[in-house]
């Protein structure tokens, strides 16, 4: 088990040459990524353009959100300001959007807007997404369907990475007072927290339902190595949506699965600190490693840090800044040459005998990874306040 103690402590030299990287890193990309989006992963370390499809591309623009707030360079708010047209556009024409990856499209992209600017674009097409993503709640069962036509037999199901989703649908409330977002959003929770967590704290990726009695069925997996293994990326979407769901509701319940799927992921980590894509894997493997996950599970403990007795929180703190500084030391980008993403050795998908994935961006940078990374850079400079 990784001996945590034993890891350098985040310092602000760290700090100082993160950002650097990062300014001249968005800031080389602005050019030929305002009226475009980078791709879901790069290609042999540099991204290709990408229209507004598939479910990544907030994730670009909530990059430049996060850069306009961190060094307040007025070229990422035109840039992102675009962008949030495209987005508008995106939800009114009904483009790749029957799916439930609402909040990973529109909160870093048009709720960040709203928040930081109150660019009333950003507002609508926000508040039209979190009706999109209502629409795929199903009653029978309790969940928002993921993937597919509704009601299909073959994916009446949720899948973990959802709990990030679901902090769009409180936003909705709160500036509509419309109930129904956060009920759907709740009803889904409850579901979701009661049946992707197994007994010895790792997770589903996702579960099956009966679609005609609502009746749980089975936890599988889409992408982890095996059906009962844990996807890495799966488990610290669980790390991090308990966090948000304890953020939104104050309950013992997201506070104690936060706990255990945390504890579960830093228990896992091998000895150099850098996931394997699933946790199957461990030290000596030649396996590819997933930076992202770990991206996202240090956001996931600075945001539950904010809700922890002193002690605690900045145990949870100290963790996470030792954690970010191992994805600096071993993964970040530091030559432009290189790479033009932020945040390498990630992994969209890995195909195994068990699952039915094809490889794609395997030991790439992935643009979720550039995000989190950023954001839990954010995380650590300032009082934050999340756009999700």
């Amino acid at each position: 088990m990784l001996d945590f103690e034993k890891l350098a402590d985040l310092d602000n030299a760290t700090i100082s040459a993160a950002k650097a990287c990062v300014l001249d890193s968005t800031s080389r990309c602005l050019p030929e990524f305002t009226r475009s989006f980078k791709y879901s992963h790069s290609e042999n370390g540099f991204y290709p353009k990408s229209g507004n499809v598939e479910w990544t591309t907030g994730f670009w623009t909530g990059q430049l959100w996060l850069c306009y707030e961190l060094f307040g360079n007025e070229s990422f708010r035109k840039a992102a300001e675009w962008q949030v047209e495209s987005f508008y556009s995106r939800i009114v024409n009904r483009i790749d959007v029957e799916h439930h990856d609402m909040g990973f499209l529109y909160s870093p992209s048009c709720v960040a807007a709203y928040k930081l600017t109150k660019n009333e674009v950003g507002r609508k097409a926000a508040i039209l997404a979190a009706d999109n993503l209502v629409s795929r709640f199903q009653e029978k069962g309790g969940f928002i369907q993921a993937w597919g036509p509704l009601g299909a037999k073959d994916n009446y199901r949720l899948i973990i990475d959802c709990l990030l989703n679901l902090p769009l649908l409180f936003w909705a409330t709160g500036e509509t007072g419309d109930k129904r977002y956060e009920e759907v959003a709740v009803k889904h929770l409850d579901t979701a927290l009661k049946y992707v967590l197994r007994d010895d704290d790792s997770t589903y990726h996702t579960y099956y339902f009966d679609m005609d009695t609502g009746k749980p069925l089975k936890g599988v997996t889409a992408q982890g190595n095996r059906d009962g293994s844990a996807w890495s990326r799966g488990q610290s979407w669980g790390v991090y949506g308990s966090a948000l769901a304890y953020r939104y509701l104050k309950n013992d319940e997201a506070l104690d699965v936060f706990d255990r799927v945390t504890g579960y992921f830093l228990s896992h980590l091998p000895d150099d600190v850098i996931p394997y894509w699933d946790f199957d894997f461990t030290n000596p493997s030649n396996e590819p490693r997933d930076s992202s996950a770990l991206a996202i599970t240090v956001c996931g403990m600075l945001e539950a840090s904010r809700w922890m007795d002193k002690e605690k929180s900045e145990n949870l703190k100290r963790t996470a800044g030792r954690l970010f500084r191992q994805l600096y030391e071993r993964c970040a980008v530091k030559n432009p040459d290189v790479s033009d993403g932020l945040l390498l050795h990630g992994t969209y998908a890995r195909k195994s005998e068990w699952n039915t994935c094809n490889n794609r961006g395997v030991d790439e940078c992935n643009i979720w990874g550039d995000y989190y990374y950023l954001e839990a850079l954010v995380r650590l400079s300032k009082d934050w306040d999340p756009y999700w």
